[in-house]
């Protein structure tokens, strides 16, 4: 793939997620389209490798959304998201799993004093 292929790759699929976002209810596509903008500009020179993985889950992402969100429309009651796997955690870094927390505070926006604690078992499991 060469460079301008690459860019529009990525040009395509952002633009994707926003349309996307516009679906969610307005505090979760204000805080989708930040995330969005945030990771994309973090990754904009990372090497082909992590470029690929990126797109790639980024990719599935949206497409995930999408077809939350036609049912959405029809029936405003669905929840949105899915479970991340617990073996995924394995492979995050101690950056990840705190800025994965701290998604994860925003998004339930729970103020009981439990929401602010973080339980990691010996086996790394976020609880």
């Amino acid at each position: 793939m060469s460079a301008s292929e690459h860019v529009l790759r990525v040009r395509r699929l952002y633009k994707l997620i926003f349309r996307v976002h516009r679906a969610l209810p307005p505090e979760l596509r204000i805080m989708g389209d930040n995330y969005a903008r945030d990771e994309f500009k973090r990754h904009k020179n990372c090497n082909p490798q992590e470029a690929n993985i990126f797109l790639n889950e980024w990719t599935d992402y949206a497409i995930n959304l999408a077809k939350q969100m036609k049912p959405l429309q029809q029936a405003k009651q669905k929840k949105v998201g899915k479970y991340l796997d617990p073996k995924m955690l394995d492979f995050m870094s101690d950056e990840q799993l705190v800025q994965l927390y701290e998604l994860h505070k925003a998004a339930s926006n729970d103020s009981s004093k439990d929401s602010d604690q973080i339980n990691v078992t010996d086996n790394n499991k976020v609880r």
